[in-house]
Order: structure tokens, then sequence, then C-alpha cells
């Protein structure tokens, strides 16, 4: 008998849960007993993350050798970066403008969700300036930041650990070979973790329908479609011309990431993921230098899909309230969330605090996301699929800049 292959297995949870979900609507007890499976799968893959990441980054790092090439790397990776996260900000705008998603909302009719939990992150994030982001990067205690999962200082170390490594070339050999063997040992657990992949989308997502219900989306329905096409346009058309360029056809990369794709979606979480597109990658030629440097980075530099997803939620807000928003306005909202949106990568609800430490500076009520917080996780789902495409689209980008070559991924795909 053939075996149901893992993007089926992940499936048919999505779709058992979400009939699990619909037929307990509003019975709490259900997400009693759903959300503790989706959270031990949740933290299994959370454990694995910085291991995979510390010992993929100083194996490669070691790899490249010196400051000066690594230098130009990260350059050119902040650089594309930057490019894209900014289109994605402007294709936002573009479709609220369009389409006004909030033109015409009865508030009335509403729902409004408590967004407490994330107000004091949001104080937090409004004082939180460049400056400060830049200074964090550098850790005082790598132990601390390990334990917190503050990924752009585990980076730094890391980098600064590899290029020690190699500075000190033979005697480095040994400490080489126990970061190779680690970066494999979790590769293999990676593996088996996502064997429970299944179970764990059908508890997380049984338990986000059974708490909002289908019908939650109706009075929001034209935002949730505006959100979702501007994602879809996103990945085709950019996304799509960045591939072509590189040499990519953008159907065939979204197929061979389908796995992760679903698994994304469903968790609502690019972290879960991580782990495997590193793998992916590295297996259709990009270095592990590239690869261990590009997408770690990208969780924080480059959420196409959240960065997106703020500047229509912040215009739907203003055409809500009926707050016309200037050229002017716009280009500041831009500018303030470009530079936002970097500054707290790493936090919980990541799209929201920056809204909510957005919106003040830009002259819109705060308070108008209460409105729209309830169906979040729906428009989490897609903003995850994003970032997952463009983080791993960027890996691409970067080993064919840097001269690599990168193998058919569709023979790849056979193969696994």
């Amino acid at each position: 008998m053939k075996k149901i292959s893992l993007a089926w297995q992940i499936f048919i949870g999505l779709v058992l849960g979400i009939i699990v979900g619909a037929l307990f609507y509003g019975n709490t007890h259900v997400a009693s007993y759903l959300q503790p499976i989706g959270d031990i799968f949740i933290r299994l893959i959370k454990m694995i993350v910085v291991p995979i990441v510390v010992s993929s980054l100083i194996v490669g790092v070691a790899g490249v050798g010196d400051m000066k090439s690594l230098g130009k790397l990260g350059g050119k990776t902040l650089l594309y970066f930057e490019i894209i996260t900014t289109i994605a900000i402007v294709v936002g705008l573009l479709a609220a403008n369009v389409f006004q998603p909030g033109a015409g909302v009865d508030r009335s009719k509403l729902t409004k969700t408590d967004i407490n939990s994330y107000v004091n992150t949001a104080e937090h994030t409004e004082t939180h300036s460049m400056v400060e982001t830049i200074v964090n990067i550098v850790p005082t205690n790598i132990i601390q930041a390990l334990g917190n999962g503050d990924m752009l200082a585990i980076i730094f170390f890391s980098v600064m650990f590899g290029l020690g490594v190699a500075a000190i070339g033979e005697k480095g050999v040994p400490i080489l070979n126990f970061f190779k063997g680690t970066a494999d040992a979790m590769f293999y657990v990676t593996n088996q973790i996502m064997k429970l992949a299944p179970f764990g989308v059908f508890a997380l997502i049984g338990v986000t329908v059974s708490k909002f219900g289908i019908t939650s989306l109706i009075p929001l329905g034209k935002l949730v479609l505006v959100v979702y096409g501007s994602m879809i346009f996103f990945i085709i058309v950019i996304l799509g011309l960045v591939a072509k360029i590189a040499g990519v056809n953008i159907f065939k990369f979204i197929r061979y990431l389908k796995d992760e794709l679903i698994l994304g979606y469903t968790t609502a979480s690019s972290e879960t993921v991580l782990p495997k597109i590193m793998e992916k990658m590295e297996r259709i030629g990009c270095p592990k230098a590239i690869t261990s440097f590009v997408i770690p980075t990208g969780y924080s530099f480059n959420l196409d899909g959240s960065t997106l997803y703020q500047a229509i939620a912040a215009m739907f807000i203003a055409q809500m309230y009926g707050i016309h928003m200037s050229i002017g306005s716009q280009i500041t909202l831009v500018l303030v969330l470009m530079l936002t949106s970097k500054g707290i990568a790493g936090v919980p609800g990541v799209s929201f605090v920056v809204l909510l430490a957005t919106l003040g500076s830009v002259g819109l009520p705060p308070e108008g996301l209460a409105f729209i917080a309830g169906i979040d996780r729906i428009l989490d789902m897609a903003r995850t699929c994003v970032n997952i495409v463009g983080n791993s689209l960027a890996a691409i980008v970067i080993t064919k800049w840097e001269g690599h070559k990168v193998k058919d991924y569709t023979k790849e795909e056979k193969a696994a």
C-alpha cells in the first residue's frame, strides 16, 4: 500500500480540525482538550530552532572564513530585504486604496475583542528606536539570548564565533566537527517531530474554528478578501517576477514548498517551518553559509506578508472611522512601518503589536484594532505563507547573486 505523503496527512488534519471546530463551535471544553496538543507541537518546533540556527550558522560562517566575504553577503541580504518589504507595504496601500475594505463598515455590528494583552508590548515598542534595535543585536549574555530566543543576538554571536573558528585553523576542526554533528542530529530530530504535524495542525485549526466560528468572518469579509487577494497577488506577481529574474518558476517553487506552506498556514507560525526550509534550500544547492544566514535573518527583516497586512489593516481602520489619509500621511505610514517592523522581531503577535505602535503616530485610533482582533488568526495564516515563500526565495536570490547555481528542485521533490 502506498504511504500517504506528509502534505496529504497535514491537509487531512486541517480538514478534520475545521469539521470538529465547526461542530463544537462555542464549546470551550473542546478547545481545552485540543489546545495542549497544538501547544506541545509548537513547543517541540521552538525547541529545535535555536540549536539548528546556531550550529548551521557556525558551520556556514566558518566555511566562508573571512569578514569581508561575510560583510558582502550581509549587505546584499539586507538591501534585498529592504527593497522587497517596501514593495510589500506599497502593494498593501494600493490594495486598500483601490478596494476600500473599511468603507461603509458598520462598527455597531462588529464584535470587539480584548487587545490589552498587546498594549504593554506596543507601548514598549513605541519607545524602541532603530538605534536601540541595532544596540540590542549585540548580546550582553549569550545564554540569556538563547533562552529568550532573541534571533538577531543569536545570529550575531554565531557569526562572530564562526569567524573565530575559521581564524584558528587546525585547532578549530574539532569544534567545527562538533557543530556539523549537532546540525545533522537536529535535522534528524526535525524530521521525527514533523511526523506529529498532522496532529498539531488538527488541534490548532480545531481550536481556532471552535472559538471564532465561520460566521465571525462575514462582517469583515471584505477585509479578509482584500488581504488574501493582495497576498496571492504579491506571491504570484511580485515574488513571481523576482523568481523569474533568478531563473525560478514561482509555481513549481510553491509546489516544492507545499508541505511547509500547509504547515505554516495552519499553525500561523513561520517558526514551525524554519528548520525544514533551511534543509530544503540546502538540498537544492544553496550553500550552508547563505541558508543559515539569510533565512533566520529574514525572520526579523523580511516579513513581507506581515508588512503588507499592516498597511492594509491601518488603511482599513482609517476608512472605518472615516479618516482621510492624504498621500503625505500614507508615505509617513510606509516609513514608520519600515522602521517599526524591524525593531521587534520575535515578539508574540508581532504584526498586531507593530500596528498598535504605529497607528497613533499617523493619527489613527489604535482601539480600532479591537474590531479586527477576532479574525487576526485567519489573516495571520495568510501572511505566514507569504513570509515563508519570501524568505525561501531570498535564499535562492542571494545564492544566485553570489554566483552559485541552484539545482532543479522538481527532481529534488520527486527524490524526497
